[in-house]
């Protein structure tokens, strides 16, 4: 079996701070290396350069530069310990070839995860979802554990029933794609703006199942609220994606998306669930959507976003193969 990863743009070389070349020195730039098709273990980041979903959603375009900017960030961050990381370069989304980046997508995640690698994907708007189901849904790992569930951290349901695909329907597309394999998946959200969803939306989330929080019982204070609400779903499933819409996030935090939060969620709460399904030796795959560095303030979303990835990769704990 091939454990090829293909993309458009090879990894560049990654560059940094550097206080040394001994271990209590490591930084990322220091620890990353060109991803290898051999079976390991570890993370691979895997970019997805993509807007399209953005711009047919009317949203304000400029994601497709993420996967640059999440890569600087991450650069000269400290590593407590040396650890396996691996960047397999990035897969571009080219005019308005979507479903041709997406698929694309789904091929390299698929790869990594066959060969034993937690896939970063960095993207991009959050289209690069139905992309990163695309990979995890034929895997290996879930045809071992086939109960998926997918964790969104995000302030919107993306359950739009529009005809063209968009940022703002990935999550219907994988539920239409999941009835028609007839197989199991959970769909959770926390942080859903209510003045953001139509009642529309609302009433899809609940026709399909969707359980969710809404982002004004996410504060620090209802932290007991939110660790049932986790704990509830990772006993639910047996593998899980987790996707990161930054817009989760409070602006002030986040300035730097297509829509900025005038709410959000703390980060302390985010932190908090990222923390708790890397630790549950569930989490199988892992994308960070809707970084716009054109609109970012001081990189402040994109250092937000890298301490993000950062904390999933270091204390991620593999599934059971």
């Amino acid at each position: 079996m091939s454990h090829e990863i293909v993309v458009d743009v090879a990894p560049a070389p990654w560059t940094g701070r550097t206080d040394g070349d001994t271990p209590e020195h490591l930084r990322w730039h220091q620890a990353i290396a060109p991803y290898s098709p051999d079976p390991d273990t570890g993370s691979v980041l895997i970019g997805f350069a993509s807007d399209e979903g953005v711009r047919r959603n009317k949203g304000r375009r400029g994601a497709a530069d993420g996967p640059r900017a999440l890569r600087a960030a991450l650069s000269s961050m400290a590593l407590a310990e040396p650890l396996p990381i691996a960047d397999a370069g990035t897969v571009t989304v080219t005019g308005e070839e979507l479903e041709t980046g997406q698929a694309a997508l789904g091929r390299a995640v698929t790869a990594a995860i066959d060969a034993g690698r937690l896939p970063v994907v960095l993207g991009g708007g959050h289209e690069v979802a139905y992309g990163t189901y695309l990979g995890v849904a034929p895997s290996q790992l879930r045809k071992r554990h086939p109960r998926l569930g997918i964790l969104n951290l995000d302030a919107h349901f993306d359950l739009r029933s529009d005809p063209v695909p968009s940022s703002g329907t990935p999550f219907r597309q994988i539920a239409e794609a999941e009835d028609a394999a007839g197989t199991s998946h959970r769909y959770d959200v926390i942080g859903i703006s209510q003045p953001s969803n139509t009642t529309a939306l609302f009433d899809t989330a609940d026709r399909l199942g969707v359980r969710y929080l809404l982002d004004d019982r996410c504060g620090i204070a209802d932290r007991a609220v939110v660790d049932e609400f986790v704990t509830a779903f990772l006993d639910d499933v047996d593998i899980v994606y987790l996707t990161i819409d930054l817009d989760v996030l409070p602006a002030a935090v986040a300035p730097g998306v297509s829509a900025p939060a005038a709410y959000g969620v703390p980060l302390e709460t985010i932190q908090r669930v990222c923390d708790q399904v890397s630790a549950s030796g569930k989490l199988a795959v892992v994308d960070v959507a809707e970084l716009n560095p054109s609109l970012d303030v001081d990189n402040r979303t994109a250092r937000t976003a890298a301490r993000l990835i950062h904390r999933i990769v270091t204390g991620h704990v593999p599934p059971a193969r």
